[in-house]
């Protein structure tokens, strides 16, 4: 079938049909050289613990475009961002696009916030707002970042994600991630409400395995006494291959990053993601090759000891296409 050749060739299928590319990358630590008396930044900083150089700056800002050029996507999430200035710096290392830019700065104690950059000659922004996201506690995180536009006429929300860590320990966590989730399903519900068959895409870090529970009660979209159909994890058919995840912990490969799209997105209306098209950016230059750490993403930082790769996560995207 001629979609299948499509699918198997990304350059073909972008000229026939001009697919939509969406892709999500945690950067891992994209921070300025500047400390931010009001940030916990300052391990990043000039004089800081890591000793980074303006030559380190460059190295990490060069490196982090070379993975936009491989992924060459026409809207990318993305999270671990210190500010719109780092962001204007990504984009200016780039050359192949010219990204407009989602950002707000959030009240995370690092300064870490979700972004999106879109190519505004193909994707065109209606609005974007932050959704602020108050821990159990009250404690601050990242806000999650909700951009709403058309594509080819068909309206498309977006949701960029960095859900809690583990930091602090698994358990603690765990609600943490709860409450977020709740707080997003809220949104997403308020949104089904209006239009059942609405087209969402969920893209992040969300620090969950799509086998567990917050993940779960999300793709399910059950609150209260409102039900809305049910989402879909497009990392499903990934779960438990051998050798395959976008993270690896303790020798454990993960798939914490995600896309998650709504149903209608999948079997309703004009604008469909394509099935199969779920990619990780697993190049061989991406992970580890030798020693204790082969396989593991070849991130910039071990700790304060500069490897002078690109991220401990793996890049992932999706495509989607005007079915008509």
């Amino acid at each position: 079938m001629v979609l299948i050749i499509f699918v198997s060739n990304p350059a073909i299928y972008s000229q026939e049909i001009n697919g939509l590319k969406v892709s999500f990358w945690n950067v891992e630590n994209l921070f300025d050289l500047d400390d931010d008396p009001n940030k916990n930044d300052e391990e990043f900083s000039i004089g800081g613990r890591k000793n980074v150089t303006k030559e380190i700056y460059d190295l990490k800002l060069k490196n982090c475009a070379e993975v936009l050029q491989d992924l060459n996507a026409d809207i990318l999430g993305i999270c671990e961002v210190e500010n719109r200035f780092m962001l204007e710096e990504l984009n200016r290392a780039y050359l192949d696009r010219d990204y407009s830019i989602v950002h707000y700065d959030s009240p995370d104690s690092r300064g870490i916030d979700c972004a999106l950059l879109y190519d505004p000659k193909i994707f065109k922004l209606l609005e974007s707002k932050p959704i602020g996201n108050i821990l159990p506690g009250n404690l601050p995180t990242r806000d999650i970042i909700h951009a709403k536009g058309t594509y080819k006429d068909q309206l498309l929300h977006i949701f960029v994600n960095h859900w809690p860590s583990n930091y602090g320990g698994r358990e603690k966590a765990i609600p943490k991630r709860a409450a977020t989730s709740n707080l997003l399903e809220n949104v997403l519900l308020n949104i089904l409400l209006d239009d059942s068959d609405a087209n969402i895409i969920l893209i992040g870090d969300f620090n969950e395995e799509p086998t567990d529970s917050n993940i779960i009660e999300l793709i399910d979209m059950k609150n209260g006494n409102r039900y809305a159909n049910p989402f879909i994890n497009l990392m499903d058919p990934l779960v438990g291959k051998e050798k395959v995840g976008t993270y690896v912990y303790r020798g454990k490969d993960n798939l914490i990053d995600q896309i998650i799209i709504s149903s209608g997105l999948a079997n309703k209306g004009l604008l469909k993601v394509i099935p199969g098209s779920l990619k990780i950016l697993d190049l061989p230059k991406y992970r580890q090759q030798e020693g204790k750490y082969a396989h593991y993403p070849f991130r910039f930082w071990a700790g304060n000891r500069l490897l002078g790769g690109y991220s401990d996560h793996l890049a992932i995207s999706c495509t989607l296409f005007i079915d008509n």
